[in-house]
């Protein structure tokens, strides 16, 4: 029994110092940029906190623009400024397209056949392809407009059933309105009557702790991801989380496609057809390549539902908590709304051309409030060399979008929530401007970012048009907390309260 336990420490230290060996000649091997020097075995990882983009920016303060940290068995590459991302995102965008493969990936998403997390080929290819010409195409998203205008007006009458009260405005009110525009683009209903569904989820509240699980899960710094032969062990229990919140997603999902390959005779056209119809057809097509099919179909209508509901509702709330401090803001929206609508009706897509301040403000809040801080994760497929550093093939990278959005070189009192740096300027969001990068650039950004630009702009809008706002009495706007939770996307750590009185004609909200 000794000799035996003796035999397990004498190999243990062995495989230790072999390891740790290879790392060091892996990290010597190199000319990496900057940073600090690494602990044995974990790396880097002591320097990160609870809010991973911060804590890099604050090291990027030291090293530079282009850092090196290692997180366990990995070399990290961080980009930190414009130039860094223009190189990752644009120029050498085809040496960083792929991701690594993490337990979220194999777990979540049915092991990397979404959009997120699937390896560059042949079929992530094929897949974007179907994304930006089938669902998210001008055409298309033109045809379903009626939708967003329904769920944005259901919102508008919801909050004044509860105007005069404190409400949560994302938790109770700006998550759902999301979920309806998504749940009948995707799967042709709405997920939810009177907070009950059919199916494997009984209730919008399961569902909301499954998307927010989901979404936690996709951004933790994991060990097993980064260390490999401490994967086994799931020191922090998220593998076993990522295991169940798969399963409870994979019923959710058998249950759509269910639903789907049993109807007929649904509505002819374009706009009859909803996105889950076209993901089936294009399965039974062979477009998603014979491994996949529904497999393919289930990850892709999990991103659709997942995303589209957290980030629309996420980047409202960051501009409602800005604006709630900032009353002289909240005026000038307020002034361009009456100028331009009037009292009379509600704010229709059609109106956002001639609203640049309310556009600004959701720029700023972008800038600001980045949905995803730190975009995903992309692994080098080869050697490459930037500035006279080596980036060695197998290093993550990563683009800190939050520290180029307070970059003071790049924009003037960084800090400071102000539109009107916006107004004028030729600036978007839709990736050709590095400066700003809420939907991420290149080859791996978000196809949906059209979507998402559209049921933001509308409901902020309307939120602003149709009702004044202040906060619950004895909460001074001095006092309201913008402190952050990180995850795949990192909103409010406490849920925006506010109290809501109408302004338009009652008629408007029937």
């Amino acid at each position: 029994m000794e000799a035996t336990i003796l035999l397990t420490m004498v190999l243990t230290t062995f495989l230790l110092f072999l390891f740790l060996r290879a790392t060091f000649h892996r990290g010597q091997k190199y000319n990496l940029p900057p940073g600090p020097k690494p602990w044995p075995v974990i790396g880097n990882f002591d320097l990160i906190g609870a809010l991973p983009h911060r804590s890099i920016h604050e090291l990027s303060k030291k090293y530079g623009p282009l850092m090196h940290l290692r997180f366990g068995s990995f070399p990290l590459i961080i980009g930190s400024s414009v130039d860094m991302a223009r190189y990752f995102l644009k120029t050498q965008d085809i040496l960083y397209v792929d991701r690594p493969k993490t337990a979220s990936g194999k777990y979540t998403t049915y092991n990397y056949a979404d959009m997120t997390w699937s390896p560059y080929g042949a079929y992530w290819r094929q897949a974007r392809r179907i994304c930006l010409t089938q669902l998210f195409n001008p055409r298309r998203l033109a045809l379903l407009e009626h939708i967003r205008a329904d769920e944005v007006k259901a919102l508008m009458c919801d909050l004044f059933a509860v105007s005069g009260h404190a409400v949560h405005l994302s938790r109770d009110h700006m998550s759902m309105v999301s979920m309806n525009v998504i749940t009948r683009m995707v799967m042709g209903k709405r997920l939810f009557v009177d907070g009950v569904a059919e199916g494997p989820v009984p209730s919008l509240k399961v569902f909301r702790w499954m998307l927010d699980e989901l979404f936690l899960l996709n951004g933790v710094l994991n060990i097993g991801d980064w260390i490999p032969w401490l994967d086994w062990m799931d020191l922090q229990g998220y593998v076993r989380r990522m295991k169940k919140i798969g399963k409870l997603f994979d019923a959710f999902n058998e249950h759509v496609l269910d639903e789907h390959s049993g109807e007929r005779g649904r509505g002819e056209g374009e706009a009859a057809r909803d996105m889950v119809d076209v993901l089936m057809e294009k399965a039974n097509d062979n477009a998603l390549e014979v491994q996949y099919g529904r497999i393919g179909v289930k990850a892709f209508t999990q991103d659709l539902i997942a995303g589209g509901t957290e980030s629309s509702a996420v980047t409202v709330e960051w501009a409602m908590s800005e604006l709630m401090r900032r009353p002289a803001t909240f005026d000038v929206a307020t002034e361009e709304l009456d100028r331009v609508v009037g009292r009379a009706r509600w704010v229709t897509e059609k109106d956002m051309p001639n609203l640049p301040y309310i556009e600004a403000i959701v720029k700023e809040s972008m800038r600001m409030h980045p949905i995803v801080p730190l975009l995903t994760p992309r692994l080098a497929r080869e050697d490459a060399t930037i500035d006279g550093y080596d980036i060695p093939k197998g290093a993550r990278v990563l683009i800190n979008v939050w520290a180029i959005g307070r970059d003071p070189e790049l924009w003037d009192a960084p800090e400071e929530f102000k539109p009107e740096r916006f107004l004028g300027s030729k600036m978007g969001v839709i990736g050709q401007d590095l400066e700003l990068l809420p939907f991420g650039s290149g080859r791996r950004m978000c196809p949906g970012y059209n979507l998402g630009l559209k049921v933001v702009h509308l409901s902020l809008a309307n939120l602003l048009h149709g009702f004044t706002w202040r906060l619950p009495e004895g909460v001074r706007k001095e006092d309201l907390s913008m402190e952050e939770v990180f995850g795949l996307s990192t909103g409010r750590k406490y849920p925006l309260q506010v109290v809501a009185k109408p302004k338009l004609p009652n008629h408007l909200y029937v």
